[in-house]
């Protein structure tokens, strides 16, 4: 059954008035309208129809957590789908073989199958355990070097689309081409490595670096750290626009130096929770302030939702909503090598999100099937 939305559509050729014929397919059949200049994009008054957000590092929302197992990935994406996320990575914590088996087990026949009212689970994120003990940030202490066998025993379990790995630990930098051989994405993060560290693991095939400025070394005009190493030179990186993990001024300069910076969330249970306690993993959280903090009051992830980030991005940091639209969706989709996903085009993924003049969400299309927005209007 083919449906038509209408509104100002922001496409990768630029902002047209018009409408979008969605497949019963689940593919964008036609994308028609006329051309809106740039500098006329946020006049008018019809809603924005803008691609799905694609998040790739969510931890949890609706008070569950992806590494309770069960269904609680499905309540999660449903959660987001919510706030305008029409795909995500499901991203676990630094555990023990043990909780990673019991987590990915019940998400494998999701990534394959799907679920209605859901975002689409595109596999999921490893932020651990590959990382640096000594950079740990709100990761539980279970962290150790690369093991190839393991991933194998866990991808069969679930499809890993992405993990992240600090290269300064010891067998972690020479494992980075063989991850990539067998197909596993790499990025850089919970790191103490250098720049020549950075530099290297780019070289033998990682991607990106994970919530930049968070959890790695920091630029310095004569020591230029992990930061320097991505700023000088990646081509992807994600950030979290809460505007609690990053300044608004470290993000415009991130802006600046890296093409595909793209946003994610880092969201955890608390996401669209009230104050109170949660889980992030084995670790208690608390949710107040608008944060999410450990004991210590060390940042434990986020309560952000994609629609937020949207809107801190443009109002808060000062970015076009074209631009803005394509760290949310367009970037992300590039960096997994989704060529259907993250764009409003002909045979792209209906993956759309409308939002109001406030960037206020009104409805989403997950391959063309509506999600209920119960907060909308």
């Amino acid at each position: 059954m083919t449906r038509t939305v209408k509104g100002r559509i922001l496409t990768p050729s630029g902002a047209l008035d018009g409408a979008l014929r969605l497949g019963g397919d689940g593919r964008i059949e036609a994308v028609e309208g006329s051309s809106v200049p740039a500098d006329r994009v946020r006049d008018g008054s019809g809603p924005f129809l803008l691609p799905g957000f694609i998040d790739l590092h969510v931890h949890g929302g609706a008070g569950r957590d992806i590494m309770e197992g069960g269904d609680a990935a499905l309540q999660v994406a449903r959660r987001h789908a919510q706030h305008g996320t029409t795909a995500l990575l499901a991203t676990t914590m630094t555990a023990p073989m043990e909780d990673l088996r019991a987590s990915l087990a019940p998400i494998g026949e999701l990534c394959r199958a799907g679920a209605p009212g859901a975002a689409r689970v595109l596999g999921m994120h490893l932020e651990g355990p590959y990382i640096n003990k000594g950079k740990l940030g709100a990761q539980p202490d279970f962290a150790r070097p690369v093991s190839l066998a393991e991933l194998r025993e866990l991808d069969a379990l679930a499809p890993i689309r992405l993990l992240t790995l600090a290269p300064e630990v010891p067998g972690n930098m020479e494992a980075i081409v063989q991850l990539v051989a067998a197909g596993f994405r790499v990025q850089v993060g919970h790191t103490l490595g250098s720049y020549e560290d950075g530099v290297q693991a780019l070289e033998r095939g990682a991607l990106g670096f994970t919530h930049l400025f968070n959890a790695m070394t920091p630029l310095h005009h004569r020591m230029p750290g992990m930061v320097g190493a991505a700023l000088a030179h990646a081509r992807f990186a994600e950030i979290i626009p809460d505007l609690l993990h990053v300044h608004p001024g470290a993000i415009r300069a991130a802006l600046r130096c890296i093409p595909g910076l793209y946003c994610v969330t880092d969201s955890t249970a608390a996401t669209g929770m009230p104050d109170g306690e949660y889980k992030l993993g084995r670790q208690p959280v608390t949710k107040c302030l608008g944060g999410v903090r450990l004991a210590d009051g060390t940042l434990a992830g986020s309560t952000l939702t994609m629609d937020r980030a949207l809107r801190n991005l443009v109002e808060g940091v000062g970015v076009p909503l074209e631009d803005a639209a394509r760290r949310l969706a367009t970037h992300a989709a590039d960096f997994m090598g989704l060529a259907d996903r993250g764009r409003l085009e002909r045979g792209a993924w209906a993956d759309v999100v409308v939002l109001d003049r406030e960037l206020r969400v009104q409805e989403v299309f997950v391959e063309g099937g509506s999600i209920d927005v119960p907060h909308a209007g």
